[in-house]
């Protein structure tokens, strides 16, 4: 029989090993709901954050992602015809389409079988030059300054806290197979195409703009 002092010494115990046990579940549990953590919406470069790290790995940050112009397509006035991007997660490609038009296809990256890629029809939320990236736990733990031409999406059950979105990629070339934490990785000078072309419109000289009803979000639509 356990005798009464015991039981009260072993209680605190009990309830602290439990408090941290719901703490780093439910911890676990935000974080598999989460693509990345969105840690600087300025939409500026940081040229003082030239290192980052990618599943464990330190990798330098290359010059080309401080460069301007990688390509000579630029809109930034707004288009009467209907914009609108299909992500095909089985054959991990994108299109981007103007009306019937086709304006670019690439290969991406999209999320790892236990980190996937959200499916479903979205609007993009947020367009930022750049912005620094957080997330992962333990070997896939990742932090990832000045990642290029980010469009963050959203829907009604994909919240924009979770950071979804399509972005250009420094850490990996190896395109056309899952790499991600959920995000759509593409190659940097498709991300840039895109984050011109793409709507909300970006006003002249700003790095960062926000969707708004009167300056609306490209409809993405990601399946398999």
């Amino acid at each position: 029989m356990i005798k009464r002092k015991h039981l009260l010494v072993a209680l605190p115990v009990v309830f602290i090993a439990l408090a941290f046990f719901v703490f780093f579940r439910t911890k676990a549990e935000f974080e598999s709901r989460v693509a990345t953590k969105i840690l600087d919406y300025s939409g500026g470069l940081d040229p003082n954050l030239k290192t980052a790290i990618y599943n464990g790995e330190t990798i330098a940050v290359p010059g080309y992602v401080f460069e301007e112009n990688l390509t000579a397509y630029r809109v930034l006035g707004v288009s009467n015809t209907e914009k609108w991007i299909d992500v095909d997660l089985s054959e991990q490609k994108l299109i981007a389409w103007e009306g019937e038009n086709l304006f670019l296809e690439s290969l991406i990256s999209s999320g790892l079988p236990w980190t996937p890629t959200p499916k479903g029809e979205f609007s993009i939320w947020i367009k930022m030059r750049a912005t620094k990236m957080e997330g992962g736990q333990g070997k896939y733990y990742y932090n990832l300054p000045n990642v290029p031409y980010v469009m963050f999406f959203e829907n009604a059950k994909v919240a924009r806290w979770r950071g979804y979105g399509l972005h250009g990629t420094y850490w990996h070339n190896d395109f056309g197979v899952p790499h991600s934490h959920g995000c759509v990785n593409l190659p940097t000078p498709i991300a840039e195409k895109l984050y011109y072309w793409t709507n909300p419109v970006l006003p002249e000289g700003k790095k960062t703009v926000y969707a708004s009803a009167d300056n609306l979000g490209t409809r993405i639509v990601i399946h398999d």
